[in-house]
C-alpha cells in the first residue's frame, strides 16, 4: 500500500488493489483516527458497470470501509435499481444524475468513504440523506440526494422547498447555513430556468444572512434525475469542536466574483486546520473577468481557459494539479471528450482523479465546466 509523502497529505492507492476494474482512482487520506478514501470511477463504455460496481462493493466490505456518500453520473435511469443492488441495501446518501442521452456515452461515480470512524446516518422524511462524523477537530456533515418531495410545484417552488429541507437537515445536526462550505445543485433542463433558480437562492440566502458570512462554494449544473424533479442537491458542512479551524472563501484571480452577476456562490473555499488544508473549487467555466462567456464554439480554448482559472485558484493557496483528490469534468457534448484528453496530455495530467460526465452547463454557449478538490499541508 502506498504512503503519503512529506509534502502531500494523501496517497493514491495502487490500481492492483482492484484488479479487473478499469478507471478507478482512490485517494487515501490518513486521519488522526481512521482514514478517508475518495474514489473517482470512470465507467468504460465497453464494460458492464454493474459488474464493476459489484467488485467495488466487495472490496469495500473486505476493507471494512464505510460509505459517506455516493454520486452516480451518466448511467440511464433504467440502470438505477440494478446498480444499487450491486452494493446491497443502500444505507448511505445517494445522488443519481442520470444520462441526458442514450446510450449513455460518459458515465462515472464518486464514492466518499471512511474507515475507522463512527458514522451517524441522517434521515429526512424517511430517507437517508446525510452522513455525520467527527474528523479530528471538526464535526462534518455530507448530504447527497436531497430533493423536493414531488414535482407538482413550480421549479422555483421546488428550489425553495429543497433549500428549506437543507436547513432542516442542518438543524437536526445542530448546524445552520453558516456551517455550509459547499453546495451542489443538479437542475433538470437548467437552461430553461437558471435565472429563476438564482433568484430563489439569492432570496433565501438574504433571508438567512448567508451573505453576511461565508457564501459557500458551489456547482450548479444541468442533469436529470430519475424522479423528474426540478433538481437534486447536496452539501458539505463543518462545525469546529475545538482547536484552530478556519474557513474562508477563495477568490478567482482570473475572474470576477460570481455574486457580481447574480449567482450566489464563491469561486472556491478553504477549510484549514493545524494539520490539513482542504481546497474546494466551485464549478468553473470559460468566463472572462467581466463575467462574459468567451471562446464560444471552441471547446479546446474553453477547456484551456477554464483550467488556467482553476490553477490560479489553487496556486494562490500553494496547491497544484498533483494535490487534486477528486473532481468532475462536465462536457456539453460527449463527442468533445478528445479535447479534454488533449488538455490532459499537454499538461501531463492523465492520472488526475477526474470523472468525466455528459451534462448541460448553465449557459448555452459554455461547453465545459469542472469542479475539484485538493488537499495540502499547512
Amino acid at each position: 500500500m502506498s504512503h503519503t509523502s512529506a509534502t502531500t497529505p494523501f496517497s493514491i492507492l495502487p490500481p492492483s488493489l482492484l484488479a479487473g476494474v478499469s478507471g478507478v482512482t482512490i485517494a487515501r487520506v490518513p486521519k488522526s483516527v481512521g482514514e478517508e478514501w475518495v474514489w473517482t470511477v470512470q465507467f468504460a463504455p465497453d464494460r458492464d458497470p454493474l459488474q464493476e460496481c459489484r467488485q467495488i462493493a466487495a472490496f469495500l466490505r473486505e476493507q471494512h470501509v464505510e460509505v459517506l456518500a455516493q454520486e452516480i453520473f451518466g448511467l440511464p435511469a433504467s440502470a438505477q435499481e440494478s446498480v444499487q443492488s450491486a452494493f446491497g441495501p443502500i444505507t448511505w446518501p445517494l445522488q443519481w444524475v442520470h444520462a441526458i442521452a442514450e446510450p449513455a456515452p460518459l458515465a462515472g461515480m464518486l464514492l466518499w468513504t471512511i474507515a475507522g470512524v463512527s458514522i451517524e446516518h441522517i434521515e429526512y422524511k424517511g430517507k437517508v440523506v446525510g452522513s455525520l462524523f467527527v474528523d479530528g477537530d471538526i464535526r462534518c456533515l455530507r448530504v447527497a440526494g436531497l430533493q423536493p418531495d414531488t414535482a407538482t410545484g413550480t421549479r422555483g417552488q421546488q428550489t425553495r422547498e429543497v433549500l428549506e429541507a437543507m436547513e432542516k437537515v442542518l438543524e437536526k445536526c445542530g448546524m445552520t447555513f453558516a456551517h455550509v462550505i459547499r453546495t451542489w445543485f443538479y437542475n433538470e433542463d437548467i437552461l430553461a430556468w437558471y435565472d429563476e433558480f438564482n433568484a430563489v437562492r439569492n432570496q433565501f440566502f438574504r433571508e438567512r444572512g448567508v451573505f453576511d458570512g461565508l457564501v459557500p462554494a458551489s456547482t450548479g449544473i444541468g442533469g436529470p434525475n430519475p424522479r423528474g424533479l426540478a433538481l437534486t442537491t447536496g452539501l458539505w458542512a463543518y462545525q469546529p469542536l475545538h482547536g484552530h479551524i478556519e474557513a474562508a472563501a477563495l477568490p478567482s484571480p482570473l475572474q470576477c466574483p460570481a455574486l457580481e452577476y447574480g449567482s450566489s456562490f464563491s469561486r472556491g473555499a478553504e477549510l484549514a486546520s493545524p494539520t490539513l488544508r482542504r481546497i474546494l473549487v466551485s464549478g468553473t467555466a470559460s468566463i472572462e473577468p467581466g463575467g462574459l462567456s468567451v471562446h464560444v464554439d471552441d471547446v479546446d480554448a474553453q477547456i484551456e481557459l477554464t483550467m488556467d482559472v482553476v490553477l490560479a485558484i489553487l496556486a494562490q493557496r500553494k496547491a497544484k494539479w498533483a494535490d487534486v483528490t477528486r473532481g468532475v469534468a462536465y462536457l456539453r457534448h460527449a463527442s468533445d471528450l478528445p479535447a479534454w484528453r488533449r488538455w490532459q496530455d499537454r499538461n501531463s495530467a492523465n492520472s488526475m482523479p477526474i470523472v468525466v460526465s455528459h451534462n448541460v452547463v448553465c449557459r448555452d454557449d459554455l461547453l465545459f465546466e469542472i469542479e475539484l478538490d485538493a488537499l495540502v499541508l499547512p
